[in-house]
């Protein structure tokens, strides 16, 4: 039994893992007599029962695995009191996220409550699942799972990757017809308060429009119809263009209706026709990080990108095509 946890909004990450361990699964990794049972719950949403959930693993021959998926440091110390009653029981618990991938990733050693996570039995996980997954389910079988999986420095291709997609019913349950999907991973920019460039990358890798389209029309055949595309930056995904294309297709030629969020930077209405074809693609509303207003905390930042006087001819750009921006303020700066 390999049981998902997560505990925000919907995740991309709860939706990437599960795939993933479904495929494990479906492959019959552990041999034709050793199903896997794979299942996937929010807190958000689903009120988490240990006791239940340990006493399912117990009745499907006691082999069980818990991953605590997608962590991040405002949900750290609840993930580790779930993480705490299942290893009170004997269960095998796996942890991933990026309090953990960022912690170990940007700092000397790591922080002591990752620690004393490991110190309760608890497997650190840092990096990204895909092209992993078996050696997890594999070591979980054996009970030989490791205190820490550090694998930030490979980094998977999502060319062809598993596609992240959550059964109907679970994305019910956190959002009615609302799921995510990432289109592509990793930031070019240097920001030194991101934890994304320090876990993914600053270099661009992308699923392919045949991919996303795939995302999209699974997703449409459950009725889930509004998607929030988690790609830190969407506007320097490489392929930003042929994937608003593809989505300008199916809405405008195929007559799929769906809405998305995305997530980019201020600079995005440079390039050319980007924003018009976000909002032809089913964009109804972007989040920028304008992060500040005094030009030298974001140099001091390193988000030199930022040019604050074009702030407004960009917020201006996303209103013409009838777009909602949410921007992200960041307070803390020396200056503020």
């Amino acid at each position: 039994v390999v049981q998902w946890l997560r505990s925000t909004m919907p995740s991309n990450s709860l939706a990437a893992v599960y795939s993933l361990a479904l495929g494990a699964a479906e492959r019959q990794l552990l041999g034709p007599d050793l199903p896997i049972d794979v299942m996937a719950m929010d807190e958000t949403n689903t009120r988490v029962r240990p006791r239940e959930i340990a006493r399912r693993i117990a009745e499907n021959g006691g082999a069980g695995l818990v991953g605590l998926v997608g962590v991040q440091s405002n949900e750290f110390p609840r993930a580790v009191d779930i993480g705490r009653q299942f290893r009170d029981a004997g269960i095998q618990v796996i942890m991933g996220g990026f309090h953990a991938a960022g912690s170990i990733a940007m700092l000397p050693q790591s922080p002591p409550e990752i620690v004393s996570a490991q110190e309760l039995g608890i497997s650190i996980y840092a990096g990204e699942a895909e092209g992993r997954m078996d050696e997890i389910v594999q070591a979980a079988w054996a009970g030989t799972l490791k205190p820490l999986y550090n694998l930030m420095k490979e980094l998977p291709d999502l060319w062809n990757a598993t596609l992240p997609i959550l059964p109907a019913k679970v994305v019910r349950k956190m959002a009615g017809a609302y799921t995510s999907f990432d289109a592509g991973r990793g930031c070019p920019f240097q920001c030194s308060f991101c934890t994304i460039i320090n876990v993914q990358g600053r270099k661009s890798r992308h699923r392919t429009p045949d991919d996303v389209e795939a995302i999209i029309r699974t997703n449409a055949a459950q009725n889930i119809n509004r998607f929030f595309i988690t790609d830190d930056d969407f506007a320097r995904n490489k392929d930003w263009e042929g994937i608003l294309d593809r989505l300008i297709w199916l809405r405008e030629e195929q007559g799929f209706k769906f809405k998305v969020t995305l997530q980019v930077d201020t600079l995005c209405h440079r390039l050319d026709g980007f924003i018009e074809k976000a909002a032809r693609g089913g964009c109804a509303r972007v989040f920028i990080g304008l992060e500040n207003i005094d030009p030298d905390a974001l140099a001091a930042a390193k988000k030199r990108q930022n040019k604050i006087w074009e702030y407004r001819k960009m917020l201006q750009a996303w209103k013409d095509v009838g777009v909602i921006t949410y921007a992200g303020y960041i307070l803390g700066f020396p200056d503020d």
